[in-house]
């Protein structure tokens, strides 16, 4: 019973001491028909007991409707704390429609040995893991190597991602056993960044970055026969669009636009 109240004494302090962040979201808003409209509202708040930083938030469904039980389509929390060297934390997440089951993440981070580690599990009745990876990080002359291995529990398969990074270049291999893709980033100047990516698939794609000034900027990728694909961050919105190709024809647009509002 004491937890319960802690608990609930928490989420009311923390609330009116922090100051909390509305999100408004347009997703996969297709111009060709209303019903494409998905707005949603994003709310989280932080705070601290004892050792521990504290995290939570909602993500709600913005429509007219009188059952307000539907309305919540997701719940999250998290604690994190710094132990002997580790930033260790954990992050619970619980869907509207599946909420029996929580997806957990777990994390820990020591700086000083340049190495993460990742646990992504379910937990409900009984706990699994789905998927575990690990990065440890080193010099090599003036270049930063990185060495990222992932295993995925559930379909018993797994990839590593090596990365090398010297001045304004910077170079992506992920390899698993059917395939194998390389992605090199070079920055052109302050405000501009090529990165062309091939596959031994034969997946071709090249992604531009421009920096507009004031950390505002866009950010477009294109893979022939698959998509283009916009992201434009000015200010505190940002917005998506992704257009489906293939060949010279061209799908209908779904659009994603965010506001974030502090108060």
């Amino acid at each position: 019973m004491k937890n319960h109240i802690f608990s609930a004494a928490f989420l009311v302090t923390s609330s009116l001491a922090a100051k909390p962040q509305l999100t408004v979201q347009v997703r996969d808003g297709k111009f060709d028909e209303f019903e494409g409209l998905e707005p949603s509202f994003t709310w989280e708040t932080k705070g601290t007991s004892g050792e521990y930083e504290l995290e939570c938030g909602i993500d709600i469904a913005a429509r007219p409707t009188t059952d307000l039980a539907s309305l919540p389509k997701s719940i999250w929390g998290k604690a994190q704390r710094e132990y002997k060297g580790w930033d260790l934390s954990g992050r619970a997440e619980v869907q509207a429609d599946v909420p029996n089951q929580a997806k957990v993440e777990l994390e820990g981070d020591n700086e000083e040995e340049d190495v993460n580690v990742k646990i992504f599990a379910s937990a409900g009745k009984k706990m699994s893991v789905a998927r575990v990876e690990a990065t440890k990080g080193f010099e090599s002359g003036d270049a930063r190597v990185t060495v990222n291995p992932r295993y995925d529990v559930d379909h018993e398969d797994g990839d590593v991602i090596l990365g090398w990074a010297k001045d304004k270049t910077e170079i992506e291999l992920i390899a698993d056993r059917d395939n194998q893709s390389i992605k090199i980033s070079q920055q052109l100047d302050d405000d501009n960044r090529v990165a062309p990516m091939y596959a031994s698939n034969g997946t071709v794609a090249v992604e531009w970055e421009r920096q507009l000034g004031e950390d505002n900027s866009v950010l477009t990728k294109i893979t022939p026969n698959e998509c283009i694909e916009v992201e434009w961050h000015d200010h505190d919105w940002t917005a998506n669009v992704e257009v489906p190709i293939e060949g010279t024809k061209v799908g209908g647009p779904a659009v994603t636009i965010k506001r974030e509002v502090k108060f």
